[in-house]
C-alpha cells in the first residue's frame, strides 16, 4: 500500500520533514551570517569567496535532505525547493546594521538560488 501524495507529489510526513529541515538551515545559516558581522565578509571580493562558499557549503544537504526527508530520488528537487521557500518565509536575525542586514539577507536570497538548482540538479530518474 502507498502513502498518498499531495499536490507536488510528497507524502504528508516528506513535506513536514522538508519544512522543518528548511527552517533549521535557514536558522543555522542566519546565525552563521550574523557572527560574520564587522569580519569584513560582505566587503569587496571576500562577497566572492563568501557566495562561492555558499555553493560549496549547499552540496552536502542536497543528499542529506533526501535522506532524512525520506525523498525518492526523482523528488530531491521538489523537496529542497520546498525547504528553501519555508526557509524564505522567515526573515530578520540576520545583523544588528541595516548595512549586514541588507548584505546578509542578499547572501540568503542567493544560497536559496543555488539550493534550488542544486535540489533539481540532484534529481534522478525514478
Amino acid at each position: 500500500m502507498t502513502q498518498q501524495t499531495n499536490r507536488i507529489g510528497l507524502t504528508t510526513r516528506q513535506t513536514i520533514l522538508t519544512a522543518i529541515i528548511g527552517v533549521v538551515l535557514w536558522f543555522a545559516a542566519a546565525m552563521l551570517l550574523r557572527a560574520l558581522e564587522g569580519s569584513g565578509a560582505f566587503d569587496g571580493g571576500n562577497r566572492v569567496l563568501l557566495y562561492i562558499a555558499v555553493v560549496i557549503g549547499t552540496v552536502p544537504f542536497m543528499p542529506m535532505t533526501r535522506v532524512l526527508a525520506g525523498l525518492p530520488h526523482d523528488k530531491v528537487g521538489t523537496g529542497v525547493a520546498l525547504a528553501t521557500a519555508t526557509a524564505m518565509r522567515f526573515p530578520g536575525l540576520y545583523g544588528t546594521t541595516a548595512a549586514h542586514i541588507a548584505n546578509a539577507g542578499a547572501a540568503i536570497l542567493w544560497g536559496a538560488g543555488v539550493a534550488v538548482m542544486l535540489g533539481f540538479g540532484f534529481n534522478r530518474a525514478a
